[in-house]
């Protein structure tokens, strides 16, 4: 076996019992415990698990939320293929919503830029990516800024967005999974979240892998009320299906 697949056994293990241990594992695999803690390093590194001592927990059992600074460092290059991916969801011209995000701030980088878009988002990272782009009609959110992950929100964000109507939202989530929707750690920002559903076309969701099969606090939409969902090809067997049974079309890049 090799160790990216014993890695994604372990993460799929952690996830569903909610914490792994470094000597059954060992025993399991037949493999050394330094092996083993290797994998776990591993996957810390990549921000999913966090070593505790004996073993490891999953990172959304800690009940912290990172920052857009940890997200932006971690599966770099699958959300550079989500973001790739999103562009074919761009309408030739009109409006589109960037919700705050490490993968939708991906996606702004690669906008095209002989296409005249007119772009609403609430993140302050993405808006001063896009400032320069002259075929960009930028449109800020206003409102309360979250320092964890530079986003726009509460009373004036939402105002704003009851009188918007855009042909695409790209959205982030935290979590998404068939029985609870899309889920994130702070209701402020669920609101926002949902309001922007609201204000769009039509919504594509853009998540890696680890957000599929996890649930955080705020539940802002269903899986039902999304277009679209685009991910990579880490997602674990089934999972593809379960979001596919209630409606959107799942791409996996």
């Amino acid at each position: 076996m090799y160790a990216e697949e014993r890695q994604r056994l372990i993460l799929d293990r952690a996830r569903r019992e909610g914490r792994v241990d470094v000597a059954k594992l060992a025993a399991e695999y037949d493999v050394t415990y330094e092996t083993i803690r290797r994998d776990l390093t591993a996957l810390e590194r990549h921000g999913v698990l966090r070593r505790v001592h004996g073993g490891a927990i999953p990172v959304e059992r800690l009940g912290f939320e990172p920052t857009l600074t940890q997200r932006d460092t971690v599966m770099t290059k699958e959300k550079e293929r989500i973001a790739r991916a999103a562009l074919a969801e761009l309408p030739a011209e009109g409006a589109i919503l960037l919700d705050a995000g490490s993968t939708t701030g991906r996606l702004a980088e690669q906008l095209p830029a002989d296409r005249e878009l007119t772009v609403v988002t609430n993140s302050a990272p993405i808006a001063l990516t896009l400032l320069p782009r002259g075929n960009i009609n930028l449109m800020l959110l206003g409102g309360r800024l979250r320092t964890r992950t530079q986003a726009t929100v509460d009373g004036w964000a939402l105002q704003a967005l009851e009188e918007t109507y855009v042909d695409v939202a790209f959205i982030a989530t935290n979590g998404v999974s068939a029985e609870r929707g899309l889920t994130t750690p702070d209701p402020s920002e669920a609101l926002v979240k949902r309001a922007m559903i609201r204000s769009a076309r039509r919504a594509v969701l853009l998540a890696d892998h680890t957000k599929v099969g996890n649930d955080h606090f705020a539940r802002f939409a269903s899986v039902e009320e999304v277009d679209c969902v685009i991910t990579d090809t880490g997602l674990a067997d089934g999972l593809a299906q379960e979001l596919a049974a209630l409606g959107p079309r799942v791409t996996t890049v």
